[in-house]
């Protein structure tokens, strides 16, 4: 394991590329990060571990799921700066529920396989609308909304955050229980929006109130004014 640790300059590379290949197929399947530590993990438990940059963290594929990949070998490039792993794959490898990240085909934009899985059903809801908003970036926006919206930019995105944050509190004082359901989904959907054009996965919000959890809201609040 030191070996291929050795071989890799961590201070010149902080995140190694990884590209995923079916050990049986030997199509590829995806590419990732991993950090250090996330291939110290990986080449521990023979389990795919990868650092996600939108999330901010090391991650386990599949800790959501369920859909993991069993490592069968290593191999790391001429120049030590990109790492090809053979894996088994349990489910499918793609968030949308395809087998392969690699789907799209890139001239004529046709989808070359279909979803075998409700990604809904894995990740929640809040997640697949991040990735479906992500998705929507390259969209039209004469057919889409979301991609209207977006191609916007800061100023209309935001101040539709405002609008919705704005009804959302007139429903609560209304105290009409179905208007606060509705507004509250408007104002998550427009925070989505607002996060996926920074690029800031709703996780690092989780990981947040996560951190916050164990503390006190004096004592949260405290450290933020000091």
């Amino acid at each position: 394991m030191q070996e291929i640790l050795k071989k890799i300059d961590w201070q010149k590379i902080e995140l190694l590329p990884v590209i995923v290949q079916d050990v049986t197929s030997n199509e590829v399947l995806m590419m990732a990060y991993m950090d250090k530590e996330a291939l110290e993990l990986s080449l521990k438990t023979r389990m795919a571990h990868y650092f996600s940059r939108s999330k901010q963290r090391i991650w386990k594929k599949g800790e959501s799921s369920g859909h993991i990949q069993e490592i069968h070998s290593f191999n790391i490039d001429c120049d030590s700066d990109t790492l090809l792993i053979k894996v088994t794959q349990h489910g499918v490898a793609c968030h949308t529920g395809r087998p392969s990240c690699f789907f799209t085909e890139l001239e004529s934009g046709a989808i070359e396989s279909e979803v075998q899985i409700s990604s809904e059903a894995l990740y929640g809801v809040i997640d697949t609308l991040y990735h479906t908003i992500q998705e929507r970036k390259n969209a039209d926006p004469t057919t889409s909304w979301t991609a209207k919206l977006l191609s916007k930019g800061d100023n209309t995105i935001l101040k539709k955050v405002v609008e919705e944050a704005g009804e959302f509190s007139f429903a609560c004082k209304d105290n009409d229980a179905q208007e606060i359901i509705y507004e509250a989904a408007d104002l998550t959907y427009h925070v989505l929006v607002a996060l996926a054009a920074k690029n800031i996965s709703p996780d690092r919000v989780k990981q947040e109130l996560a951190r916050r959890f164990g503390m006190s809201g004096i004592a949260e609040k405290n450290a933020r004014d000091a």
